[in-house]
């Protein structure tokens, strides 16, 4: 189970860290490589720890699959 607690990031801040815009991750977003959370006014937002897995090289999207977790686009 997720803690409620986890840090979320901006695309902007996704962005910083992989060394692209901002409009590449909402598209990676949109393409399903990394999940998202929407704001009650609709901007996306990215769980840290997913963000650094995906740094680390790791597949998130399909190990969710694998556990039955749907993508949260």
């Amino acid at each position: 189970m997720e803690s409620s607690s986890e840090r979320l990031l901006t695309p902007g801040e996704v962005a910083a860290l992989f060394r692209v815009d901002p409009k590449t991750v909402t598209r990676w977003a949109a393409a399903g490589r990394i999940s998202s959370i929407r704001t009650p006014g609709g901007h996306r937002r990215f769980r840290e720890s997913e963000v650094h897995a995906l740094l680390r090289g790791e597949d998130v999207m399909s190990a969710e699959r694998q556990n039955g977790d749907s993508p949260r686009v």
